[in-house]
């Protein structure tokens, strides 16, 4: 198992590049909610031990991470919403994010490394694009970690004001629970209508209804 280190970041910085972000996206995969991004500039000299790609990680371990990472680095989190989602596609809309995201940053970083192999087309920054960048890359992993937490918050919420979906664990991903629940209780707002599942039901709703 590859444990991510610092090399992308120091070749950058031995080419010039003062300050180094890395960025992640997650909630690419999910039926509901927003995708959120997160662009993290760790210190060199205070890299919090043990990141990791977050799915890697226990969520205890990751809220702790998230703390740590919140309290030594530059962070900066953003997202797109479901309305977005549907009207880009889940590609756009998490470079999107992810554009936010840097936008976000106090000072914008002068190297910027991208979980996956795309640089958003709208991207002026000078980036790379790192293929299993959350596990070779910390500032990437400590990316992956805070928009994980980030997240998950968020669809814990979204559960309270829509209960019976299980948001709460599931993080609106397509589980056995949330589509048995589509099933029972249809579909919410926030709901991504482009994606099939959630497509096909709507259409089968229609054709009884017409």
């Amino acid at each position: 198992m590859s444990i991510p280190d610092f090399l992308l970041e120091t070749a950058a910085h031995e080419r010039g590049a003062l300050r180094v972000a890395g960025v992640d996206e997650v909630g690419r995969g999910p039926l509901a909610g927003p995708v959120t991004a997160a662009a993290v500039v760790l210190d060199p000299a205070r890299i919090p031990a043990g990141l990791n790609d977050s799915k890697k990680l226990t969520e205890k371990r990751r809220v702790a991470l998230n703390a740590e990472i919140l309290a030594v680095a530059e962070v900066s989190i953003a997202h797109a919403t479901v309305e977005e989602i549907d009207a880009l596609n889940i590609l756009r809309a998490s470079h999107l994010a992810m554009c936010r995201a840097l936008a976000g940053l106090a000072t914008p970083p002068c190297h910027v490394l991208i979980d996956g192999n795309m640089i958003p087309r709208d991207l002026t920054l000078p980036a790379e694009a790192v293929v299993k960048g959350d596990a070779r890359s910390v500032s990437i992993a400590a990316a992956s970690i805070v928009a994980k937490v980030a997240r998950d918050a968020i669809m814990r919420d979204l559960a309270q004001h829509f209960p019976g979906y299980g948001w709460e664990t599931n993080a609106g991903y397509g589980s056995k629970s949330h589509m048995a629940a589509l099933l029972n209780l249809g579909v919410t707002p926030h709901h991504r209508r482009s994606f099939a599942p959630i497509h096909n039901i709507l259409c089968k709703d229609s054709a009884i209804t017409s």
